[in-house]
């Protein structure tokens, strides 16, 4: 028997006329543990090396440039990839943030772009610090699926006979897979001890590494939940209709992670043949 949607209102909780909403929280908890976990990241120096070490106000700097990246980046990603005839249509829309609609691969690229002139303003090395983001991005990825979830958005494909099925109140009658909460587990929880684990055996020292595993384990996670999770309603499938046993073509979500994987898979490997180490350390070596 499918699960009736929970009740939880997408607002947490209002002040006057301000609504704050779950998905507004979300984004919070994401950069600020984040933040957190980056910090004590920063002042451990046996992860750096040879890796110039951020100091403790570079953190509490770069959270900034980062909630900036993402937010911007989210934005057009989803205006340029997901729904870009309806805002042409509309140009005043694409500034509606608190209406929804953020695209993760724009974020991301909004982010890297944000970290990138971030090192540089402050004599980092760019990759180091990528890395010690992708540390701490799934916290963020977490939370996101989480409230998608609660405001019963991007929700799955229909699945009848699934006994955890959920009947989400803007997707029709049908019971569908809680698609947000497998996101959730997979970009967000697995990904999180896998990065986790990953900086506690290599740490900094091979900048590129943890950031190619993380581009890597996001698309593959994201692929995989895509089979399951509703495409866009205006997009639909880009290719194909059905895969046999998979139940669905292939999507824009699955589209966007596959540069994503090729990219990971090489910085992976021109990190573990030390050609993205930084020049003095690659001499002594």
């Amino acid at each position: 028997m499918p699960l009736s949607f929970p009740l939880l209102d997408p607002v947490a909780f209002s002040i006057g006329p301000f609504a704050i909403r779950w998905y507004a929280l979300a984004y919070v908890a994401g950069l600020l543990g984040g933040w957190f976990y980056a910090k004590r990241l920063a002042a451990k120096a046996e992860l750096w090396g040879s890796s110039p070490q951020p100091k403790p106000t570079d953190i509490d700097d770069l959270i900034v440039w980062v909630a900036l990246g993402v937010v911007l980046g989210g934005r057009m990603g989803y205006v340029l990839f997901y729904n870009f005839d309806a805002y042409l249509q509309n140009p005043l829309e694409m500034f509606a943030i608190w209406r929804g609609g953020m695209s993760f691969h724009g974020g991301f690229l909004g982010a890297v772009l944000a970290l990138v002139l971030f090192a540089r303003s402050r004599g980092l090395n760019a990759l180091a610090l990528l890395d010690m983001a992708a540390v701490v991005t799934p916290i963020g990825l977490f939370f996101g699926r989480i409230a998608n979830f609660i405001n019963g958005e991007l929700w799955g494909r229909p699945a009848p006979d699934f006994p955890y099925a959920v009947v989400f109140p803007h997707a029709g009658p049908e019971p569908r897979h809680p698609s947000q909460l497998y996101e959730a587990l997979g970009e967000g929880l697995i990904l999180f001890i896998v990065m986790a684990v990953a900086a506690r055996k290599f740490g900094f020292k091979r900048p590129g590494l943890l950031g190619g595993i993380f581009v890597l384990g996001y698309a593959i996670a994201r692929i995989v939940c895509e089979f399951f999770r509703e495409p866009d309603a205006q997009l639909g499938f880009l290719f194909g209709s059905s895969v046999e046993g998979l139940g669905g073509g292939i999507t824009m979500g699955m589209l966007l992670s596959v540069p994503m994987a090729v990219v990971g898979a090489a910085f992976i490997v021109m990190a573990a043949r030390g050609y993205t180490r930084p020049a003095k350390a690659a001499e002594a070596a």
